[in-house]
């Protein structure tokens, strides 16, 4: 039903607009990461040698190859189209927010904050395009799926929400997930997939390593065949042993967020959460398919902002 009040009927399209926003943020995470990995090798014929290939060829003064500058471009093209809506959204919900009275004070300060990492993300992109080290992937994926939960929780703003009695509880399974993306990124960044195979392999091949090789400012010395990078078997493990604390965090969360009467957002957490893990371990039983690595990158992102949401 349609409200007559203006205060009622801002709100309802800054929700609208949020949405959208989301579905315009979800496609550009998802087409950055499409972007990356490939570069990476994902999805490359001759796997695993391909693996890493093109930053070897940069570390090798190679040039690249045209055939994967074509390859990419439809790609990138629709990256810059999604991303520059969403900045086109961010600005109207700013304006949306504080250009009338009342103040949206709340949810403006959460538009502000998400103007802010899409003005800090453009740059970034502008000013990194030709640093190789870790810390800049990290950046842009954690400044995307920022945007992404910003939005989230913008597209329910005015809405009830649930009792706020499971604030230290998800406030850690947020900072998990979160440190968990951080890991991710490294690993793949770091081109460190194929650094161990197995819980066992991790472990003797991290054992001599120290925590330097977390250092996500140094650009990753390359092998020419497999495992590639083994300095990020540390990386790896560490991946590995946070996606166990994060499932032993999420699960219950998931059945007492059912109890408080929220079925919607438990069986959004424990779905996301079954099918992040279920791909995490097929990925680590083979190769590595394009598919399954943007299926995870999606899933992480929709897992903060269900995470936000229940917060």
């Amino acid at each position: 039903m349609l409200t007559t009040d203006p205060f009622q009927r801002r709100l309802l399209m800054l929700r609208r607009l949020a949405w959208v926003c989301v579905a315009l943020l979800l496609l550009v995470t998802s087409l950055s990461a499409y972007l990356r990995l490939s570069k990476a090798g994902l999805g490359c014929a001759d796997w695993p040698q391909c693996y890493g290939q093109s930053l070897r060829d940069l570390q090798q003064g190679v040039a690249v190859r045209a055939d994967e500058q074509t390859a990419t471009a439809a790609a990138r093209l629709a990256h810059r189209f999604a991303a520059t809506g969403a900045l086109l959204l961010v600005v109207m919900m700013v304006l949306l927010c504080v250009g009338s009275r009342p103040v949206l004070r709340e949810e403006g300060a959460l538009a502000v904050v998400l103007l802010g990492l899409a003005l800090g993300l453009a740059v970034l992109g502008r000013w990194s395009s030709d640093v190789r080290t870790p810390a800049v992937t990290m950046a842009n994926v954690l400044g995307g799926f920022a945007m992404v939960a910003l939005g989230v929780r913008l597209g329910v703003a005015g809405m009830p929400l649930h009792p706020r009695r499971l604030r230290l509880w998800v406030g850690v399974a947020l900072l998990v997930t979160i440190l968990q993306i951080a890991l991710g990124s490294l690993v793949s960044s770091s081109y460190s997939a194929l650094s161990c195979s197995s819980w066992a392999d991790c472990l003797a091949t991290a054992r001599g390593l120290d925590w330097g090789t977390l250092n996500p400012w140094r650009e990753p010395a390359l092998a020419a065949a497999p495992s590639v990078n083994p300095q990020g078997a540390l990386a790896n493990l560490l991946h590995r042993g946070l996606g166990l604390s994060l499932v032993a965090l999420v699960l219950p969360l998931s059945i007492v967020v059912l109890r408080r009467g929220r079925p919607l957002a438990a069986a959004a957490l424990f779905l996301l959460l079954v099918a992040q893990a279920a791909i995490g371990v097929a990925m680590q039983q083979g190769p590595l398919p394009l598919s399954f690595a943007l299926l995870h990158n999606l899933f992480a992102a929709t897992l903060l902002a269900t995470l936000l949401l229940v917060y």
